[in-house]
């Protein structure tokens, strides 16, 4: 079985042949740090984590970089705004997006490069554009000709008519064209700057990305250029034009590019209130129940990494359904491994569960599709629910699951604790509800099944209900145990 990818620079889905195989590169654009991460920039971060961890999985050996934006007018006037240096703003939001990232699960890239960092390298970049007559100096610096590019617009598919409708008029009359874009802004009174040959000023956005990919992947081809669909134009157009100009062979093979996020089918703005930061949301959640981070990226599976989606209240009620149903098999299934002496005997092969793997290969395959993906994952688990005593399939079946969700950056953390009977004494603490630490609730459980053995069934149901308010959920199993779980 090969892989396939829908690319958007040839609007086809096409076989996955990287350049050098096993050898993959991928750059995909990062975050421009001038404040806090939201949750589509999660959206970006782990779909994109997806990909390089199922092309790993499936033998390639990649090379993966994901860049920092941190000079850009965006940072300078929010500096301005908050009155502070430039510096200090980006070394505020580059420390809480890595830490957004921690949190999320995603695995750094083999190069994290910030933009500030590379500055000379852009600068002789420019200046061979210059040379070769695609870029022009002007009284405010440096910008690329659209004109001389002969193929801009075959990314977003648009002509020059389209582009100069659309495209956002800039106060700057030095351009020769509109569409003309900045590789290099001379910097005005109090701005941050780097010295170059056309003056004092820092690179334009474009050109960042076009310079750093091409210097940490060591390529001029790039496998995989990724990123959100709204930079296909004019950002990644940009990038093509630029990269294309300078050494004559096409950019990046394949164009990998996510739908947009959208919060109760609104556009996220802070003016509209409901701007989710990754951090408040992981916070939020873990309070709930520990997994903020699983049930963040569930939600992005739920859909294709290519369409948009739309965050409300009921798709993550439903999300943190789906993963508690993962969560108590994975608790069930250990439980029965454990208490096997047999379970290092097993040996026999499943046919329904080599099929459930081929079935999730054979759809990541095709261009990555994770909501079929999530599919076969509950498949296993209703496959596991109907043989739970059978400890042979159970014992395989919990190898696939966490292979399966190990593909996808999902973290399978405890839901469940046991409380044998045995072990059953009437704690002489009166313990509230109120205080739910892990102590406490194994505390509260026992004085329920005390109660419930000494026939004082009034009390045992007050403190079920009592914990149940709470978001603790309490389990009765056949042999004489109580397991308890957090409600997701």
């Amino acid at each position: 079985m090969s892989i396939h990818i829908y690319n958007s620079l040839t609007r086809t889905k096409e076989e996955f042949i990287p350049e050098k195989p096993p050898h993959v590169n991928i750059y995909t654009c990062g975050v421009t740090v001038y404040d806090e991460s939201h949750i589509g920039h999660a959206r970006s971060l782990y779909i994109f984590d997806v990909i390089r961890r199922y092309l790993k999985y499936r033998g390639f050996k990649v090379k993966f970089v994901r860049n920092i934006t941190d000079i850009d007018d965006k940072i300078i006037n929010r500096a301005r705004e908050l009155k502070i240096d430039w510096k200090e703003l980006v070394r505020t939001y580059i420390a809480r997006y890595q830490e957004d990232a921690r949190g999320l699960g995603i695995e750094k890239g083999d190069y994290e490069p910030r933009a500030t960092e590379n500055i000379p390298d852009m600068v002789r970049y420019i200046g061979v554009l210059i040379d070769k007559g695609y870029a022009y100096v002007t009284a405010t610096g440096v910008y690329f000709n659209v004109r001389k590019f002969r193929e801009y617009g075959k990314l977003s598919g648009q002509g020059i008519g389209q582009m100069l409708t659309g495209v956002r008029k800039e106060p700057d009359e030095t351009k020769e064209d509109p569409l003309d874009f900045a590789l290099w802004k001379l910097s005005k009174e109090g701005e941050p700057f780097w010295e170059s040959p056309w003056g004092n000023g820092r690179p334009g956005w474009h050109i960042e990305c076009s310079v750093m990919s091409r210097k940490f992947l060591k390529a001029d081809t790039l496998d995989i250029h990724a990123g959100g669909r709204d930079l296909i134009f004019p950002h990644h157009e940009n990038e093509i034009a630029q990269a294309e100009a300078l050494t004559g062979k096409p950019f990046a093979k394949y164009w990998i590019h996510h739908g947009l996020l959208t919060i109760n089918g609104q556009k996220m703005s802070k003016s509209l209130g409901n701007f989710i930061t990754i951090h408040n949301f992981i916070d939020d959640e873990n309070s709930r129940n520990g997994n903020g981070a699983n049930i963040l990226k569930l939600f992005f599976l739920s859909a294709h990494y290519s369409h948009p989606i739309d965050y409300n209240g009921k798709k993550i009620q439903d999300t943190r359904q789906a993963l508690e149903s993962i969560l108590i098999l994975k608790d069930k299934m250990e439980k029965k491994i454990a208490e096997s002496p047999d379970r290092d005997s097993v040996t026999q092969q499943f046919k329904e569960i080599g099929n459930i793997k081929n079935e999730f290969i054979k759809v990541m395959d095709d261009d990555f599709n994770t909501p079929e993906g999530l599919a076969c994952i509950f498949n296993l688990v209703n496959a596991a629910n109907k043989n739970i005593d059978d400890l042979g399939f159970i014992f395989q079946a919990k190898t696939l699951l966490f292979e399966l969700t190990n593909i996808l950056g999902l973290e399978l953390k405890r839901l469940n604790a046991t409380v044998p009977v045995e072990s059953l004494k009437l704690d002489a603490r009166i313990v509230s509800p109120d205080v739910l630490t892990e102590q406490n609730i194994e505390i509260l459980v026992r004085q329920r099944n005390n109660a419930r053995k000494t026939g004082n069934f009034q009390e045992a149901d007050k403190i079920r209900k009592g914990l149940e308010d709470k978001g603790i959920i309490l389990e009765d199993t056949k042999d004489g145990t109580t397991t308890w779980r957090r409600k997701l």
